[in-house]
């Protein structure tokens, strides 16, 4: 069966914190660029979007939608993410929760009834004074089709299990909708073994999606579907009753210690810690006193009914990676973003190639033809796991070094590249 790479949760230009280049030509070029067959539009619920939207896409017979008027080949499906705070039984919660809808007629109703509960038009991910019950009810009472899937599961402070304001279980923040909610995505911060470890997800698909606020970070988390043919329903199929002819691949992920609440800590009193470590202290930071973000790992383990390191060979695998750019500038010796590392990934992603294909695919033999051999000597290593992160914590990334000191910056090479 054919195998399709999706990204379902990225943002718009409409969003907070989100770059001014997130339009729909620009994220259709990147999306190839990276590899991706089909993405999310992000931001549906925008009503400066959502026109846009309309506009610009136009549906198709696999129930996909594809930019008017272009040749490039990147697929579009309706979605958001949306941000539900409210009090439950006592105590307050944020959940954010990622919606794909079958068609832009039922998120013209949706955005209809949720336009009575929150304002729209204040930012691309709204937040709504609802329960995710009567948001799901909303949802799936616009249509059956769509699909309801809580975002970034772990993250403290606005996810289904975060240890700030989440839920011990699914049921309990979904209720009678639990069994209509098809998947969970596992964030930056968390892998699917670390999921697999609960059985109450069990029943649960797992996916991944990059949450990207920029142009150059589509793509560094997602789903690999294997499908049948590609449309919407057969991708509805795989998440909610997967077949052998339409099912989940694998996942791509990022290294989970490389996201941003991976350990538990403090940042501004730069204080890291193992859930071990936050054990030995009470959780109590030792320079304000307050406790720590309690982080991923610790809650994992925390809800966790299944010993570290369980292995569900019924579950789709997945593969981890560093993004490419990461890799180049680190051999560069320079951030990046800078125009060296941009220069280089260029001229990797050249052509018929794309990012997925130079970090997954392409023989090192072949790489080391056209990129410096230490490029392709980082890329293997990355394939094969043998890098060393520093985890990140209360919102600070990790840090990943493919290379030690001594080996990772050769001048020579550098300079070669840059002139």
């Amino acid at each position: 069966m054919p195998k399709f790479i999706t990204d379902f949760h990225i943002h718009s230009k409409y969003s907070r914190a989100v770059s001014q280049n997130m339009t729909l030509d620009n994220i259709s070029e990147w999306g190839v660029k990276k590899g991706i067959e089909v993405i999310g539009t992000g931001d549906f619920t925008h009503p400066e979007w959502f026109k846009e939207l309309t506009e610009k896409l136009e549906r198709q017979k696999n129930g996909l939608y594809s930019l008017k008027g272009t040749d490039q080949a990147m697929w579009f499906v309706p979605s958001t993410e949306l941000s539900c705070i409210y009090s439950q039984n006592g105590r307050g919660h944020r959940i954010h929760i990622v919606i794909v809808a079958p068609d832009l007629e039922t998120v013209e109703t949706i955005n209809a009834q949720l336009g009575w509960q929150g304002n729209l038009k204040s930012d691309g991910r709204p937040i709504l004074g609802i329960s995710s019950i009567e948001l799901a009810s909303v949802v799936l009472g616009a249509s059956s089709d769509c699909l309801i899937i809580p975002a970034h599961v772990w993250t403290p402070w606005f996810s289904l299990f975060g240890s700030m304001s989440g839920f011990d279980r699914l049921t309990d923040c979904f209720g009678e909708f639990s069994d209509q909610v098809p998947a969970i995505e596992t964030g930056l911060s968390s892998d699917p073994p670390m999921n697999w470890r609960l059985s109450q997800l069990d029943s649960k698909q797992i996916v991944s999606f990059s949450d990207a606020h920029s142009l150059q970070n589509l793509g560094r988390e997602a789903t690999v579907f294997e499908l049948e043919s590609l449309s919407y329903k057969n991708i509805a199929t795989a998440l909610r009753r997967p077949t052998e002819q339409n099912k989940i691949s694998h996942t791509i992920e990022f290294y989970p210690e490389e996201g941003k609440y991976h350990w538990d800590g403090h940042r501004n009193c730069d204080v890291r810690w193992s859930p071990g470590q936050t054990a030995q202290h009470n959780g109590l930071c030792p320079k304000c006193g307050k406790s720590v973000t309690v982080g991923v790992m610790n809650r994992v383990s925390v809800l966790a009914d299944r010993p570290e390191g369980y292995n569900n060979d019924a579950r789709p695998p997945y593969k981890s990676l560093v993004p490419l750019a990461e890799i180049i500038a680190e051999v560069l010796g320079v951030g990046k973003n800078s125009k060296s590392v941009q220069r280089e990934y260029d001229q990797l992603i050249n052509g018929e190639r794309n990012e997925f294909g130079v970090l997954l695919d392409m023989p090192i033999d072949a790489l080391r033809e056209i990129t410096l051999p230490k490029i392709a000597e980082g890329i293997q290593r990355v394939r094969k796991g043998r890098i060393r992160i520093e985890p990140g914590f209360d919102g600070e990334f990790g840090t990943v070094k493919v290379f030690t000191e001594d080996e990772a910056f050769d001048e020579e090479n550098a300079q070669a590249s840059l002139f």
